[in-house]
């Protein structure tokens, strides 16, 4: 099984990615790193005569790579009780690339795969994070993809994520599940 990470963090080496790094295999496995990318917001042209434009951005190429792996991590922040804006604009473009013409395969290519989630945020992270938890199900619904489970760490200011010892303790099981794969 190849796994690939898709981090949303706008912050290099912060609590998420501290934590999501705890919960994946050192070996084998592709980081996506959004804030390094540019993915322009979906402007909605699905009823227009024309259709979508083609956007000349980073999509395609992400999207490429996460469709060539078996299981897929998304890592975020916990912001507004839902995912970074990197992250949502890069799920947002997905309602574009369903429609187009060179990605007439993407549904099909996302059924089946495993997802899991790793978010990190403050002010009581397992209950204000659970919208987000609940958004990504519904996103794998939607795909057919099997939403695995997920990881939630309570942190605000950089390196509060290593005094989370159930977070920490959650990653290393997930580490231990993702290696017998």
């Amino acid at each position: 099984m190849s796994i690939a990470v898709i981090h949303g963090s706008t912050r290099a080496n912060g609590n998420t990615e501290y934590l999501t790094h705890q919960a994946v295999p050192k070996e084998n496995v592709t980081h996506i790193y959004l804030r390094d990318c540019i993915i322009e917001p979906i402007k909605d042209e699905r009823h227009s005569e024309d259709g979508f434009k083609v956007i000349n951005d980073d999509n395609n190429q992400i999207t490429d790579i996460m469709l060539s792996h078996d299981v897929l991590i998304f890592s975020t922040p916990i912001y507004w009780y839902s995912m970074s804006g990197v992250m949502k604009n890069f799920i947002d473009r997905w309602s574009q690339t369903v429609r187009e013409k060179n990605y007439a395969h993407f549904r099909d290519c996302m059924k089946g795969k495993k997802v899991y989630v790793i978010a990190v945020g403050g002010d009581s992270p397992h209950i204000k994070g659970l919208p987000l938890v609940q958004q990504f199900q519904y996103i794998c619904d939607f795909f057919e993809m099997s939403f695995e489970g997920y990881v939630i760490g309570n942190a605000v200011k950089p390196g509060e994520i290593q005094k989370d010892e159930l977070a920490l303790s959650n990653a290393s099981l997930l580490l231990k599940n993702l290696l017998s794969i």
